[in-house]
């Protein structure tokens, strides 16, 4: 019997993030490798990554990564990853292609080349388990679900999929395979939650196909599209209806060119070769013939448009004509974001259209969708993934209402072990998982500690104190100077100031008149009694820092005497340098006297 568990690195009780590890008689199968955008309160932070500091202890039995499609919530991570771990890649032609392209970013990753391209016809052998695909429909073409086929049944993992009977070729989803698989017996099923929410239909890509070109179509002004820029479906039906009204585009985005070049060059996207325009030719052209495509950095929109409403950008201006068109649907993470651009647009007098709105554009599968992939399965234990808790939970539900039994549904957590032992799934040993943040350049070198500071900073600002003493006479040699940022208002706090000095340097007298002096109680004290007395008389807890410096008047008085001898030195110098010169001038005369006789 084989030995299985079943642990994720992400994507569960989240948005975004996927990350599967499944173990089968020691091989390790890593299923997609995403990120996720940061949520308010983790300020400063670029992106969220798994944290897989399991793996790199068993990173010889890792046989490789499988990737479902090219968005960031499945290849987000993959840069990173590859910096740690050199295991094959393996994915459709389209995803592979969009993984290339996140892995040249990075220098650290950028010679790695170990990519595979699969398909729905492809079979992979490891040992005792063969990894199967099977297409799914998405808003990127060449989506796949994955398959690894055990002794013991497939453990199949959908991946991001909804069912659209209107989907065109490359984006189909093959009903054929999923009752081939489904038939094998599925001994586990991760499947999709993040649509379990949406009760009613979706809307088919064809309808959202035509309500943007109605949108095109009845817009006098400029058109500024908002869009993720790997939404290749959503890309093409912005092409469709621009050509359709006769409109120029304009690419605005950091990977948008790259992303549509490499579409172009695989054949998954159609675009007439006069149709894009630079915003210098889109400024000849009248408003009614222009349509700007903005995708921002990484794909997200959402911080670019605010960059626009704000007049950050220079080449794009917002004016009352203008039409914000945002066709994407952000993540619940960004709900605040979202309100406060919605805002931003208004002022500058242009007006703002989301596609979610009017119709449920969503890429996700919706509950009738989820019980079909269910229905197509069959599957003994289910796992619901990828979607905050109330998703999972629902997910849950809907697979009862098919007949899973309630106690061979899992809905887990971050390194939660799924142990398959004696024919049944059980929640075995749970490992640390957190969450690893980037910021900048720094990989995982922001925590919980720093985020609290950088979340007290913003709230209630950093006191800064800094005090001189001379340790040996037990004296302060200079009165504390008080430098305040993001706190009070110095100018008008006067009082507050003159108090917090004076507190400073009764603490820092007591200190020195202790038996036993110790920096580490000087400034733990002087933090403390001045928290303590900020907090009484304002209500807040700025960051504190104290600063105490020591001077050494021994070393003073050495430097002192040191500077003498040298002041010495140099006046015994000069007497010697006038006296020779002395006597280079008598010499200088008597040579004259010489040529003169």
């Amino acid at each position: 019997m084989s030995k299985i568990k079943i642990i994720p690195f992400g994507g569960v009780r989240e948005n975004g993030k996927n990350m599967y590890a499944v173990e089968i008689d020691g091989q390790i199968f890593i299923l997609d490798a995403g990120l996720k955008y940061p949520e308010n309160e983790l300020m400063g932070i670029d992106v969220v990554i798994p944290d897989w500091e399991y793996l790199r202890k068993h990173k010889d039995q890792i046989v490789g990564v499988f990737l479902t499609h090219g968005h960031a919530d499945s290849i987000g991570a993959l840069p990173y990853f590859l910096m740690d771990f050199n295991v094959p890649v393996f994915g459709s032609e389209m995803t592979i292609a969009l993984a290339k392209l996140a892995v040249k970013k990075h220098k650290e990753a950028k010679k790695f080349n170990d990519f595979h391209v699969v398909g729905e016809s492809t079979a992979i052998d490891f040992d005792d388990v063969t990894v199967s695909f099977f297409q799914t429909t998405h808003t990127i073409p060449e989506t796949l679900g994955i398959v690894l086929e055990t002794n013991e049944g497939n453990i199949v993992y959908t991946g991001d999929f909804k069912f659209d009977q209107t989907a065109t070729e490359g984006y189909q989803t093959d009903l054929a395979r999923l009752a081939e698989v489904g038939s094998q017996g599925v001994l586990a099923l991760l499947s999709d939650s993040a649509g379990a929410g949406i009760a009613g239909a979706s809307t088919r890509e064809k309808d959202i196909g035509e309500y943007i070109k109605e949108t095109f179509k009845y817009q006098s002004g400029r058109i500024v599209v908002a869009s993720v820029a790997s939404n290749i479906m959503r890309v093409q039906q912005i092409i469709d209806a621009a050509v359709a009204v006769d409109r120029k585009i304009v690419l605005s985005g950091s990977d948008i060119e790259q992303i549509i070049d490499t579409a172009m060059d695989l054949g998954k996207l159609k675009l007439p070769q006069d149709l894009l325009i630079s915003i210098k030719e889109a400024d000849k052209l009248d408003p009614n013939q222009v349509v700007i495509l903005e995708t921002g950095k990484m794909g997200e929109p959402i911080k670019s448009l605010q960059q626009i409403a704000n007049g950050d950008n220079p080449k794009i201006k917002l004016t009352d004509n203008d039409l914000v068109f945002v066709t994407t649907t952000p993540s619940y993470a960004q709900e605040t974001e979202v309100q406060k651009t919605k805002d931003m647009i208004y002022r500058t007098g242009a007006e703002v259209k989301f596609i979610s709105d009017d119709l449920n554009p969503s890429g996700h599968a919706n509950q009738n969708d989820q019980q079909l992939m269910l229905n197509f399965m069959k599957p003994k234990y289910f796992i619901p993934i990828q979607g905050e808790y109330r998703l999972l939970d629902q997910h849950a539900e809907l697979a009862e209402e098919v007949g899973v039994k309630p106690e061979n549904i899992f809905i887990t957590n971050k390194g939660d072990v799924l142990d398959y032992d004696n024919g049944e799934f059980h929640v075995g040993e749970h490992i640390d998982v957190g969450n690893t943040m980037i910021d900048g350049t720094g990989i995982g070198d922001i925590g919980n500690i720093v985020l609290r500071d950088r979340r007290v900073l913003s709230e209630d600002g950093i006191f800064v104190v800094v005090a001189t003493i001379d340790r040996k006479k037990k004296k302060i040699v200079a009165r504390p100077q008080i430098t305040s940022r993001g706190f009070v208002f110095v100018k008008t706090n006067h009082q507050l100031m003159k108090q917090s000095a004076d507190l400073v340097e009764k603490v820092v007298q007591d200190n020195l008149d202790q038996k036993e002096f110790d920096w580490g109680h000087l400034k733990q004290d002087v933090r403390e009694k001045l928290n303590r007395f900020l907090f009484d008389q304002t209500k807040r807890h700025p960051v504190i820092l104290p600063v105490i410096m020591e001077i050494n008047q021994h070393a003073k008085k050495k430097a002192k005497n040191n500077s003498g001898s040298e002041n010495k030195k140099e006046k015994a110098n000069h007497k010697k340098e006038q006296h020779r010169g002395r006597g280079r001038g008598r010499k200088h005369q008597a040579d004259k006297k010489k040529q003169g006789n």
